[in-house]
């Protein structure tokens, strides 16, 4: 298995460091508002990777943190007149159903800063005894940069590259502008935990760093989160955990790719920015997520109505092939499950192996048509493979009809005109069988006849022109 790491820029095979067990740590939410679709990126591409990892027979250890103490969450509990401890419940329990709709799986641990202050103190309290860290005279504690030496390793920076390129916040508490927070002195009235240095609270890179040595050791196999975060969050723990530890911090690096909308960047200011939950009430979850699955997770992906239109149709093909099947464990071309593992071995390229289940597909119609006996296998190893991705778990006809709140009629209604339908077939009434067949397609509502009956689908192009 090939894996891209950042920090060396190139893909690497991947070892273990104690055989057939994974541990990694991904960067997660802080939890002030709801998760957006740059959040639903990391979150499907981690567990894709996490689902894969399984498969291939490895005992994985997946943490992803929660940040649930930070100036957005102070500012935003302030707003809302809440509390702290409300705001971030609320918040983690909707991240928590917004991930479940995208059929992500929970993470095996997910450590809170909240509860991690102890192992925090302690490790900025490493630093400062080995003089990688100081106490200002305000009460701020900082990392003293310079000191060391393999800093900006992982985005392949110079220190003076970074001073003069960054927007480095001027302090004059600092002895140098690079030098970062780890504990913040509280200002009258802030949530606070007491330290040596007074009241106050983390700086938000050192909680990463004490809460993955502490659920994964000081050394562990991947560190995964989003594109933003490689400088200067991921190159903060590095700093921070090598020189507390001495060790190597982390073996791979790996960092998904942006989300842009209409190929622009996601941002609030140019009023393009999407939480989960505003795309799930138009789209099917399993659409979205198959968007950010068919393509790389290293890859930029566009969000567009085209694009959630073509995933539908994608889904259709899988599903439709599935449909009137009943999956049964058999033998199958052994071939399509070797060109599937070798696509995801090559650092996870999803597309690669979506186009082997497309292949799939297509011998799962054929065997439909000529060699029934061997449908149930194929629709099953296609369910199976899908499931790796996270995919093709619905009821096929569950998916080909769609959301029942969108329906243009009600489903007891669909079914009593297919009743219908079927009498004047039988009178031979052949004009008003038509006709109602018609009526029906019009409102986007597809008769699909075989020898067991009538069933239908909702055709999906119409209902999503409008994106």
């Amino acid at each position: 298995m090939q894996i891209y790491n950042t920090l060396t820029r190139r893909k690497e095979a991947f070892t273990p460091i104690e055989p057939g067990k994974v541990r990694m740590y991904v960067c997660g939410m802080t939890v002030y508002d709801y998760c957006h679709l740059g959040h639903a990126r990391v979150m499907v591409a981690f567990d894709v990777i996490t689902r894969y990892l399984r498969h291939r027979g490895y005992d994985v250890t997946y943490v992803r943190n929660i940040t649930d103490i930070d100036d957005k969450i102070l500012r935003r509990a302030e707003e809302n007149g809440e509390s702290i401890g409300a705001l971030t419940e609320r918040m983690i329990a909707a991240m928590h159903e917004d991930e479940a709709r995208l059929f992500v799986l929970r993470p095996d641990a997910e450590p809170r800063a909240t509860g991690h202050v102890g192992e925090i103190l302690a490790m900025i309290e490493t630093l400062i005894d080995k003089g990688y860290a100081y106490a200002a005279n305000n009460g701020d504690v900082y990392y003293r940069v310079r000191q060391f030496a393999g800093y900006g390793k992982l985005n392949n920076r110079d220190l003076d590259e970074m001073r003069s390129g960054a927007r480095i916040e001027v302090d004059e508490h600092k002895e140098d502008p690079l030098d970062f927070v780890l504990w913040k002195a509280a200002k009258p009235g802030e949530a606070s935990w007491p330290s040596p240095w007074g009241e106050g609270r983390p700086g938000w890179h050192i909680e990463c760093s004490a809460m993955s040595t502490c659920c994964l050791g000081e050394t562990f196999d991947i560190h995964g989160g989003g594109p933003d975060l490689t400088f200067p969050h991921h190159e903060n723990e590095i700093a921070q955990s090598e020189a507390a530890t001495g060790k190597p911090y982390v073996n791979t690096w790996m960092h998904a790719g942006a989300v842009r909308v209409n190929q622009e960047k996601m941002s609030k200011s140019l009023g393009n920015f999407f939480t989960i939950r505003e795309v799930l009430a138009h789209h099917d979850p399993e659409v979205v997520r198959y968007l950010l699955v068919a393509s790389h997770y290293r890859s930029p992906i566009n969000y567009a109505p085209e694009s959630l239109s073509e995933a539908r149709k994608s889904l259709e093909r899988f599903y439709n092939a599935l449909d009137g099947v009943e999956a049964r464990e058999g033998e199958v071309d052994g071939r399509f499950r070797a060109r599937f593992t070798a696509a995801m071995d090559d650092d996870f390229n999803s597309p690669e192996a979506v186009s082997v289940l497309f292949e799939l597909a297509r011998e799962l119609n054929r065997a439909k048509k000529e060699a029934p006996a061997e449908a149930p296998a194929l629709a099953f190893e296609l369910k199976r493979l899908g499931g790796v991705l996270g995919l093709l778990s619905q009821a096929p006809a569950a998916f080909l009809k769609g959301d029942a709140g969108a329906l243009p009629l009600p489903e007891a209604e669909i079914e009593a005109r297919i009743t219908e339908r079927a009498e004047a077939k039988k009178a031979r009434e052949f004009a008003r069988a038509d006709a109602i067949r018609d009526e029906l397609a019009a409102l986007g509502i597809i008769l699909k006849d075989s020898r067991e009956g009538t069933s239908w689908v909702l055709d999906k192009g119409a209902e999503n022109a409008d994106g």
